[in-house]
């Protein structure tokens, strides 16, 4: 499994990956998808095995700074095989080198398990927020502040 970024030529199986990895109501419409992907202040990974594409990743820079992760699809089989671990890895290089203390996102309330992995991440449950998705389902927000590097320390003595 690779990371690359997103080609054109990839939309249609996004899309279709995007409609087995969510509900109807939370899946995201080819026109909504496409517009998120091609958002000048968007960017997004795409995860291959050899020649299938088994996840990808949406991000944006919302705010100055917040970086907001739109969506996370990996196919279930690809699941727990560090996919999902990889494009946060991407999302969150990708915030910090843009300066971006913050990273956020939604899930539903009832993914558990996406909680779960967030969390494993460092993400903190912010807020609920009531009709959400298009289904009428409340999400999570959730979000993690980034470590900021601190400048290295000056060394001798300062002229004055």
């Amino acid at each position: 499994m690779r990371l690359r970024p997103f080609r054109a030529a990839d939309l249609d199986t996004l899309y279709q990956i995007d409609q087995v990895c969510f509900p109807p109501g939370v899946s995201y419409s080819r026109e909504e998808l496409e517009d998120f992907i091609r958002d000048q202040d968007s960017v997004t990974w795409v995860a291959e095995s050899g020649a299938d594409l088994v996840g990808f990743l949406v991000a944006n820079q919302e705010t100055p700074h917040a970086a907001h992760i739109i969506t996370i699809d990996v196919m279930e089989a690809w699941r727990r095989q560090g996919v999902g671990r990889a494009l946060m890895d991407a999302a969150e290089a990708w915030a910090g080198v843009q300066d971006l203390p913050l990273v956020y996102l939604e899930t539903a309330v009832d993914n558990t398990v996406a909680q779960r992995f967030y969390e494993s991440r460092g993400y903190e449950r912010y807020q609920r927020v009531e009709n959400y998705y298009h289904s009428g389902a409340a999400a999570w927000v959730m979000v993690k502040r980034l470590k900021r590097e601190s400048a290295p320390a000056a060394r001798g003595r300062a002229s004055s």
